[in-house]
């Protein structure tokens, strides 16, 4: 069912409502062919590629969601590019901040982290989700703020905060926000469209009344009036009930495809639904594309060449998406050339529907009869050694330091302290 424009206004409210408690963090701290792609990426005004001043950046990644440990390898290796670029590029844990330096110090010197620059920590991805538990255990400081111990202070006298963060608070605009609200620079998309991008339903529910072809899904929601089991079951039993398979069955917001269930059997329904319930209250049904996957690439205005992902086992989850090898992917994807123009128009479209900014990366699948169909759009698409969008823009040549560097010159561009 196609929402009206009302249903659309509602959808950015809400997304406007999904980012006011970052009040209370402040508060409690303080087309084409490659060809002419690249020409394009690598040419023109604002598209061209030029050697920044050297930079005070905060590279903030880790944080507090599923995405936790992803974000190190991509904060990581995007700190070691701002490096060899001639920046003064830190690495912070949005969550644990700096506990150790101010228990070697007396105070806590922004400064010193940039004249001294720490050594980059070596990080390596296990195929598991973090313990987010055990993480909020072993923080010192007990506050319930989402910034950890003096992060807000280093980014404030840093030029510019390069944003590595995967998932919930980090990619779902409420850091963004902040940093709206303190006038601290950052890369990547605003918080509004940040947030409303990070919904997968919301996403869905603005782009496919103006022309993005999207699976039908359904929205499901547990309200609990006695907080029982049997409602639970009742709940559980009902969406069975209306659902066929296959389908996909996945959480609204989760990223790295985690909370994502592809259902082919009916007796595989309801173990995904309580899956799905596991990561809260709400969920989708979806239906299933029967296909071939992939991923393209937005940045600075431009469509990237798209990818075609092949998971060797499974299907793109979260542990293939990361591991060396787990994936075969085929850049640009084995696409007919109009194919490929449609990819990169979709891609363009939801990033602008949207207002991102900057970069983005938006997933696809093609079916049988050569049908694109848009599945969700990536604000802050992963920037680790298998990531996809560094894959796309060396495909047109652009290195990983370049990519880098042209996310930082636009970030400044929109949100540089005059």
């Amino acid at each position: 069912m196609q929402p009206g424009s009302l249903e659309i206004s509602a959808c950015v409210r809400l997304a406007r409502c999904f980012i006011i408690d970052i009040n209370s963090h402040i508060n409690s701290i303080f087309l084409g062919s490659p060809a002419l792609q690249a020409q394009a990426l690598t040419g023109g005004n604002l598209l061209k590629y030029n050697t920044l001043k050297e930079l005070k950046i905060v590279v903030l990644c880790g944080g507090l969601s599923t995405e936790r440990n992803i974000s190190f390898l991509t904060g990581s290796r995007v700190c070691g590019a701002l490096r060899a670029g001639g920046h003064k590029a830190v690495l912070a844990d949005l969550y644990m901040g700096f506990e150790d330096e101010e228990d070697q110090a007396e105070s806590f010197d922004p400064e010193a982290l940039f004249e001294n620059l720490p050594e980059i920590p070596q990080y390596s991805f296990d195929g598991q989700a973090p313990d987010l538990k055990a993480v909020k255990k072993s923080r010192k400081w007990k506050s319930s703020s989402l910034f950890g111990k003096h992060v807000l202070e280093l980014c404030a006298a840093s030029d510019i905060v390069f944003i590595a963060l995967h998932g919930k608070n980090g990619e779902d605009g409420r850091v963004q926000a902040t940093f709206d609200m303190l006038g601290i620079p950052y890369t990547g998309s605003g918080h509004l469209g940040a947030s409303m991008a990070m919904d997968k339903m919301i996403t869905k529910m603005i782009v496919g009344p103006r022309g993005v072809r999207t699976p039908a899904f359904r929205r499901w929601d547990f309200v609990s009036s006695q907080g029982g089991t049997e409602e639970k079951e009742q709940f559980i039993s009902s969406v069975c009930h209306q659902t066929d398979v296959p389908c996909v069955v996945k959480t609204p917001d989760g990223g790295s495809s985690v909370g994502v269930y592809i259902v082919r059997h009916k007796e595989d329904l309801e173990e995904a639904v309580r899956k799905c319930l596991s990561f809260g209250n709400s969920f989708m049904t979806e239906q299933f594309i029967d296909g071939r996957e992939f991923t393209c690439g937005v940045l600075c205005g431009q469509a990237l060449p798209s990818v075609e992902i092949v998971p060797r086992i499974s299907f793109y989850n979260y542990s293939n998406k990361y591991k060396a090898g787990a994936t075969e992917e085929i850049c640009p994807g084995r696409v007919q050339p109009e194919i490929e123009k449609e990819m990169g128009r979709m891609a363009l479209q939801v990033h602008k529907i949207m207002g991102l900014s900057t970069y983005s990366r938006s997933d696809f699948m093609i079916d049988k009869e050569d049908k694109v169909w848009f599945i969700e759009v990536n604000t802050l698409p992963g920037m680790t050694q298998t990531s996809l969008v560094p894959q796309e823009a060396a495909a047109v040549g652009i290195s990983y330091e370049k990519l880098c560097e042209k996310i930082v010159e636009d970030g400044l561009r929109l949100r540089g302290r005059k």
